[in-house]
């Protein structure tokens, strides 16, 4: 496929510099000129899709238990900004379909990390993918759906094969062009640290594009993009331009 994403993604909206997966982060992180923005999004108990990465609620919240216990309403009245800064206290748990507004008014552009909470992935892939295909029907760039889950990316090609997908790796493994390949994925999206300039070139004779994430070095990043790395996950929104 052709390739319409920009070389620098901002993870999880500005990196460290906000409270990540909420608004205020990509807001942040459209500030500094990011036009695309990695996030993860996993759904609550009532099917409502939101922006979270882990499947409690303790770290990034002033909640408590798991993010699949609560319904949306319960969600949205947690604090999901003061555990980072004061400066973002009172921020929201936003859901999928209040970010994608926000991306398609301001011009800007999504990678959506499929995270499902334990058991759900199925269930979550195609949740994730359906909405997708809603929110930006008619855009002019849809969103890539990457996802450490084969459950939860075989469910959203199953649904919506028309929409990008990517497989996650931390470690790679020897058969990782197959899986990628196996899931009608555009993109191998690995941990920087596992890239190297001959596994990117073989992505490339593969048919496959390449993200690393998350590399908040610029020497690194500047090493990577030398190495035709097509995109890079970044929390250093403030050092590397995109």
């Amino acid at each position: 496929m052709s390739w319409p994403y920009p070389r620098m993604v901002a993870h999880r909206g500005a990196g460290r510099l906000a409270p990540e997966n909420t608004l205020a982060a990509i807001r942040l992180g459209a500030s500094f000129g990011y036009a695309m923005f990695e996030f993860d999004v996993k759904l609550a108990g009532d099917g409502v899709l939101v922006l979270m990465h882990d499947a409690t609620l303790e770290r990034t919240t002033d909640g408590a238990g798991r993010v699949a216990g609560h319904a949306f309403g319960e969600l949205a009245r947690l604090d999901a900004g003061s555990w980072h800064s004061a400066a973002f206290a009172g921020e929201p748990i936003p859901t999928l379909e209040r970010v994608a507004r926000w991306l398609l008014r301001n011009g800007r552009m999504a990678n959506i990390e499929i995270k499902p909470c334990p058991g759900r992935e199925a269930e979550t892939g195609a949740a994730v993918a359906l909405e997708a295909r809603r929110l930006w029907q008619g855009a002019a760039t849809v969103p890539i759906l990457s996802s450490f889950s084969e459950e939860a990316l075989e469910a959203a090609r199953r649904v919506a094969p028309e929409l990008p997908r990517a497989l996650l790796f931390g470690e790679l493994p020897e058969d990782w062009a197959q899986r990628c390949l196996a899931l009608g994925c555009v993109a191998l999206d690995a941990h920087e640290a596992t890239l190297t300039e001959p596994v990117i070139a073989s992505a490339h004779r593969a048919g496959l594009r390449v993200i690393a994430y998350t590399v908040n070095d610029p020497a690194r990043a500047e090493a990577l993009i030398g190495w035709g790395l097509d995109s890079l996950i970044t929390d250093a929104v403030d050092l590397i331009a995109p």
